[in-house]
């Protein structure tokens, strides 16, 4: 078949934004000094088509005819009259996700009126530049491989300007032409040894360690499960697809089999014992049973830990579902890919909550390894700042190709995120309370039910992604494991279900997540009972899969709904008519079995209490001991205390991120109120999040979140405890109600368990036992139940690398292992998030200053607390006193600040965390344009009494509040009995002016050169 070729770009004399893009990142980041390139856009056309299809597929579905010209079979630099001296062309693998592409083959088969023949007419995208400049060919290489292509699922071409006259590109397009058998292997378990158990489980990826792999051999051996398998076609020997089947089902990323561990905790100080069975039950759980027992009638929660994601009741019409996911092995691979899949994925859980939610917001909050690294990189990380804009990418197009405002997030850096970033997404949505007469919020598959998949076709991509983010990233992780979304298709599904569901087209339905048909339709056999499926008859985007790949990949956008039988038809046909993929694969049953079948023929049959139940409970000891860090430590007095805050205020985790924010849509759906960026020019940082759920409503939605793993190195114990209180208090400082407020938590640790590879596991366990245990104080202080969670387990590094124990670690993080390995260990980390309601929109608070002669109060205690501070960070220092929470007065504080707001006392607050007051005062004063006299000496301190420990410290519960001056007595009244200190007053003139505990001006800077040192960073981006 012929491939034809059409080349797609800007006229002349119209400005190249996209190719000035490239030319400055090369510049900037690869040091490589280029004249001028131009971007060109390439459609590889495979088929039979007549010149005058082609020239009109062109003209009408690729190219703009206003600025853009196109050429068809001809290469376009003559045409475009551009001197070049390199082409370098970028296309991805066969087998991997072309959005590009395929929309393109929709919009060729629009124009034949005839869908596409996918043996032989495909569509396929790629990216050429001409490049001029005295370049070598490995620097155009360096370009390719180190700036804008990813080896692991895109491939390129280079031509000279010699090589180009001679001959155009000529390559095969990527198609996929393997072919796979569809044959089933089986595997006699009884047979193998203890070591041969070990070796299937790592050669296959399956992520099950001994026990596990022997307790399978076990169950294969029962003779009552053996002659129900001999009825069935099968024997005791078990099928690729049943072993995949329930390594998917076991893996640590879908069973949470840490969290959920018997525990021997060890308080070595305090030669203390204590028996954990379950974390999960144990602290989670059970504080959230314990809140909403107190709430009683108060209690708001409609469905915990038991669906996609957890569900609130917000008013006499509406339910909410809140989910955060990460995706943070994925995203090490593949940044871009990643973080799309990570948050479309993430999408699909409050999509596939109940019987289905409207999704109104995301929410996102990276963690990187600092973006000027400058040491060398291990083998197979990438540059943290290629991870960086990768991710960033990868969740704005997510994001706002799917019509879902970004409202809230953050981005902390600290040199371990190098070994693994952290990726989290999060989704709320609404669902309507009742739904054709029955709880919008509840579901069940009933027996007899279809068993239909909706959404995209499936392929080898996402293969292995649930046990694959199970390990630490290592040189055996699979490039399968990496899926690239398509926000448009699911665009598309999501509409189609939302109206599916109001017509009462479906019983039960969820999302084709990690582990895709195994975990769906195997989740959802616990509802009915059972359930039986052809994998023969699942759509997929190109011949060769094995029934076990069909089974557990994780190619993106599907959904598997439980539909009627006698409501298929018009599921089918409302699905054909707004261009939705449905296709029934089977029925629901009561026979307490997942029955895969291909072709007819049975390839697995899995009772649904082993799958799902009968993984053995792991036993771990966790030994605690506080890290010997001083407490006292010996800090120099600053001398410029203007240049130490303008120096804390450029550190990574303090800076403007306006770069990232501006790139992210948070007004879609015209329901956002307070935006990511506030003040007088819209630049400042918010705290939380205000939008409307419902726009013919006056209430509003509160989303803020808290992350503190900086912390982690103190005790993890307050790092959870941080992490928490400052969601809480960023959600208070825009007018939440802590009363009506639930939580998330989402925890990404490395792994905890004692091994070879993991000498300190026992610690490291510790370390999560103590997270969940300031977990338990801590909601159960502030009232707040937690509705949804996720922990992500093996965040490490780990490469041989023929190293020494001793050698010295040439990449300047991580540990020489005595095996010669290196591992890179990411800082424990708990994201706290949390969502509230605020009853009228027009009483939601922003954080800058609104007017000069208002009052500055500081709310909460200051203390001597800097151990992991960025003032400490910052001069090197490890050591001091760890911030402590103080959660029954911090509580009584955020209640009458949610009164005063409520009351129109307060005209701005604002949180205090990274860098403490002084940072606070800065945000708050350039934010607002006003500036700002504060007296150090009004504050109340504990411990060493000076300027840069009370200008600086990070004690939690702390907010920065203005009032006007005719609401003093009544906002001091109110304040009356707690930590309330008038500590200044705002000012017309542009400083911000700090005086020192003799009175005199210890800081006076204009709010211009605050603001400059805060943008700094990202400026240039």
């Amino acid at each position: 078949m012929r491939t034809h070729r059409i080349e797609v770009f800007l006229k002349k004399g119209l400005r190249d934004s996209h190719s000035a893009k490239i030319l400055k990142k090369i510049r900037r980041d690869l040091q490589i000094n280029l004249e001028a390139l131009w971007f060109i856009r390439v459609y590889l056309v495979e088929g039979d088509f007549s010149p005058e299809i082609l020239q009109k597929f062109a003209e009408s579905a690729l190219t703009d005819p206003v600025i853009e010209e196109y050429t068809l079979d001809t290469p376009s630099w003559p045409k475009i009259g551009f001197d070049f001296d390199w082409a370098l062309e970028i296309g991805f693998r066969p087998g991997v996700t072309d959005n590009e592409g395929k929309t393109a083959e929709e919009a060729l088969s629009y124009l034949l009126e005839r869908p596409l023949n996918p043996e032989e007419e495909a569509v396929y995208y790629a990216r050429l530049l001409l490049i001029r400049g005295d370049l070598t060919k490995a620097q155009v290489e360096k370009i390719a491989r180190d700036l804008l292509a990813n080896e692991l699922i895109e491939r390129w071409f280079i031509l000279s300007k010699e090589e180009a006259k001679e001959r155009w590109f000529q390559y095969p397009p990527p198609r996929v032409t393997e072919y796979f058998p569809p044959i089933v292997e089986t595997f006699d378990l009884a047979k193998l040894s203890d070591q041969e158990l070990l070796e299937l489980s790592k050669k296959r990826l399956l992520a099950l360690n001994l026990e596990e792999m022997k307790t399978i051999q076990a169950y294969f051996q029962r003779e009552d499960f053996v002659k129900i398998r001999e009825a069935h076609g099968l024997t005791q020997e078990i099928t690729d697809v049943e072993l995949e089947s329930l390594a998917q089902t076991w893996s640590e990323h879908c069973k949470h089999k840490i969290f959920n561990a018997k525990i021997t905790y060890r308080d070595l100080e305090k030669g203390q014992s204590l028996e954990i069975d379950s974390l999960f039950k144990s602290y989670i759980k059970r504080a959230t049973e314990e809140i909403r027992r107190a709430k009683g009638e108060r209690d708001f929660c409609l469905s915990v830990f038991v669906d996609n994601a957890g569900v609130i009741k917000l008013d006499d019409k509406w339910a909410f579902a809140f989910k955060v996911e990460t995706h943070n092995s994925p995203s090490a691979l593949d940044p871009y890919g990643g973080a799309l899949t990570g948050i479309v994925g993430v999408n699909r859980d409050p999509l596939g909550t109940g019987k289905g939610a409207k999704l109104i917001f995301n929410t996102d909050v990276f963690c990187f390894a600092p973006p000027d690294w400058d040491k060398p990189l291990p083998p197979r990380i990438l540059h943290p700042k290629r991870i960086f804009e990768g991710v960033r990418e990868g969740v704005e197009h997510g994001g706002n190709q799917s019509g879902i405002p970004t409202v809230n997030g953050s981005i902390v850096f600290d040199p371990r995120f190098l070994g693994k970033p952290l990726v989290y997404c999060g989704t709320g949505g609404i669902i309507p309370l009742e739904v054709k007469g029955s709880p919008g919020w509840e579901k069940r598959a009933r027996p007899g039910d279809l068993v239909v998949m909706v959404g995209g076709k499936i392929g080898k991509d996402g293969i292995h992604g649930a046990t694959f983010s199970s390990e630490a990233l290592h040189e055996g992780s699979p490039a399968t494991a990496v899926q690239i979304g398509d926000p448009i298709t699911q665009k598309k599904m999501l509409d189609f279900l939302l109206l599916a569901r109001d017509m009462g087209l479906y019983n039960s339905i969820t999302d084709n997540g990690a582990g895709g048909l195994s975990s769906s339709v195997g989740e959802m056999a616990k509802e009915a009972g059972g359930a039986k499926i052809d994998l023969a008859k699942a759509p997929l985007k190109y011949p060769g899969l094995r029934p076990w790949e069909i089974l557990v990949s994780e190619s993106q956008e599907r959904m598997t709904v439980a539909v009627p039988p006698e409501k298929i038809e018009e599921f089918l046909a409302l699905a054909n008519k707004m261009g939705v993929q449905a296709t029934v694969l089977g029925n629901f049953e009561d026979t307490g079995y997942f029955h895969v079948l291909y072709e007819g023929k049975t390839v697995a049959l899995l009772p649904l209490e082993f799958l799902h139940e009968g993984v053995p409970q792991l036993k771990l000891i966790a030994e605690w001991k506080r890290p010997e860090f001083p407490e006292r430590v010996e800090v120099p007095y600053p001398e410029d205390f203007k240049g130490l805050l303008k120096r804390i205020l450029r550190s990574y985790n303090v800076c403007s991120k306006e770069y990232v924010v501006r790139q992210y849509d948070h007004e879609v759906q015209g329901g956002s109120v307070i935006k990511p960026l506030c003040g007088v020019k819209e630049d400042g940082p918010s705290d939380a999040a205000v939008l409307r759920y419902d726009l013919e409503s006056e209430a509003g939605l509160v989303v803020a979140h808290g992350i503190c793993p900086k912390f982690s190195d103190y005790d993890t114990y307050y790092m959870a405890a941080n992490a928490i209180d400052e969601a809480v208090r960023n959600a208070v400082c825009v007018g939440a109600d802590i009363e009506f407020m639930a939580g998330l938590d989402n925890f990404c640790w490395c792994d905890p368990i004692e091994s070879e590879k993991t000498p300190d596991g026992r610690y490291k366990l510790a370390q999560l036992v103590r997270a969940n245990m300031a977990l338990y104080d801590y909601t159960k202080a502030y009232g707040i139940p937690c509705i949804s969670g996720k922990d992500s387990m093996k965040n490490d590094y780990l490469m041989a690398l023929g190293l020494k124990e001793g050698d010295e670690n040439p990449y300047g993080v991580g540990v020489i292992l005595p095996d010669g390995s290196l591992k890179i260990s990411i800082p424990p980390t708990l994201l706290f998030s949390v969502v509230s309601k605020i009853p009228k929109i027009e009483l939601a608070q922003t954080m800058e200053v609104k007017g000069p002669k208002a009052l500055v109060y500081l709310l909460g205690e200051t203390a001597e607390e800097l151990a992991g501070s960025e003032y400490f960070n910052l001069l090197g220092i490890m050591g001091g006193k760890v911030p402590k929470p103080k959660a029954e007065l911090n509580r009584e504080i955020y209640l009458r600040l949610r009164d005063a707001i409520y009351e129109s006392l307060v005209a701005s607050a604002h949180d205090c965390s990274d860098g403490g007051l002084g940072v606070a005062l800065a945000e708050k004063a350039f934010s607002g344009g006003w500036g700002m006299v504060v007296d150090l000496g009004a504050i109340p301190f504990k411990g060493e009494r000076r300027e840069d420990f009370i200008l600086f410290s990070e004690s939690a519960g702390r907010i920065v509040v203005t009032v006007p001056k005719e609401h003093r007595s009544e906002f001091e009244a109110l304040f009356k009995g707690l930590p309330c200190y008038l500590i200044g007053e705002t000012v017309e003139e542009p400083f911000l002016t700090i005086k020192g505990l003799q009175g005199e001006d210890i800081l006076k800077a204009t709010l211009e050169e605050l603001k400059k040192a805060w943008q700094e960073p990202f400026a240039d981006w």
